[in-house]
């Protein structure tokens, strides 16, 4: 959080760095010019989808696109201001919100080739709310200097990254009500049977890193079209990462409703098969590699900065 409030700091320091500057430095166009540093501020909606241990495709896990399951695309959405210095780099302040999900089931048709990826019928949904600073690169504007005599493009190619702050919540449908898997312990995380299994934190770090395109529709308003992916240091975006635990532990720590969601929702293989025998130690999901989330939007923005020209 400490990074994101810099970043805010940062951003309130150019705004009032710009307002102390008198000197503009181009012509945007006939009707319009340019101060050094120009603000957008603007929303987008678009689709967020994630890479987990659950669903993919037939054989075994894959990385990246080759075990994405395009059918879990939700919908998602955010707000954002930008300062801009030159057109050449930006620093922004985002919000991004959506919903991801994965589920095993999809795997039905490919389930005699996905290694008990099918069996093992794991699910889980999840809102995602995230913070960002980012910080853009247009080179563009970094490669070749403009003037007022020349013509600016409209188009700008753009690379992003940053660090953000976001927050999770995995839950899976048991009797047609959603429940909560993180205070369930699905992997043991707690308890004293399973000391290297520490219980994982809703909120946590991420690291977006994307392209993009930005168009400019109007000297007051901005088109964009950009890509995000989410690298993350948790492997839990899903509620799945190790290995099974002895299921009578349980009892020593959960009672009532909470006991009951425990030994329904850490193993849920006795639905396909009720003769299912699950061991202490099989295969739950795969630690080496971490979880991820990424987006895709539209962005419009409205900008701030540019002065008409005085006739």
């Amino acid at each position: 959080m400490k990074k994101l409030q810099l970043a805010a700091a940062l951003l309130f320091l150019l705004v009032c760095f710009s307002k102390k500057t008198t000197a503009q430095y181009y012509f945007y166009d006939n009707n319009y010019y340019d101060n050094p540093i120009v603000f957008e501020l603007g929303g987008s909606v678009g689709i967020m989808n994630c890479l987990t241990d659950l669903g993919g495709n037939k054989g075994i896990g894959k990385k990246f696109i080759k075990d994405l399951n395009f059918g879990n695309i939700q919908l998602a959405g955010s707000v954002y201001l930008s300062a801009i210095f030159k057109n050449a780099v930006a620093l922004r302040v985002e919000g991004t919100f959506g919903q991801v999900k994965a589920y095993d089931s999809i795997l039905k048709k490919n389930k005699t080739s996905t290694f008990g990826r099918y069996e093992r019928n794991l699910s889980f949904r999840s809102s995602v709310t995230e913070f960002s600073a980012l910080a853009e690169i247009h080179p563009l504007y970094i490669f070749k200097k403009y003037d007022e005599n020349d013509e600016m493009p409209r188009y700008s190619p753009y690379v992003v990254a940053g660090v953000g702050f976001f927050s999770f919540n995995p839950q899976a449908k048991l009797l047609n009500k959603w429940v909560d898997l993180q205070p369930l312990s699905t992997e043991g995380q707690g308890f004293a049977e399973y000391p290297k299994r520490k219980p994982y934190k809703l909120q946590q770090m991420s690291y977006p890193v994307g392209v993009g395109v930005k168009y400019e529709l109007s000297p007051m308003l901005n088109l964009r079209a950009e890509c995000v992916y989410r690298i993350l240091s948790t492997d839990y975006l899903d509620d799945v990462s190790t290995n099974y635990i002895d299921a009578n532990i349980y009892s020593n720590y959960f009672t009532g409703t909470k006991l009951t969601n425990a030994l329904l929702l850490n193993d849920r293989q006795y639905e396909l098969d009720p003769t299912h025998i699950t061991n202490d130690g099989d295969q739950r999901g795969n630690a080496k590699n971490n979880d991820a989330y990424f987006t895709f939007n539209l962005k419009i923005g409205i900008i701030f900065g540019r002065e008409r020209v005085k006739r």
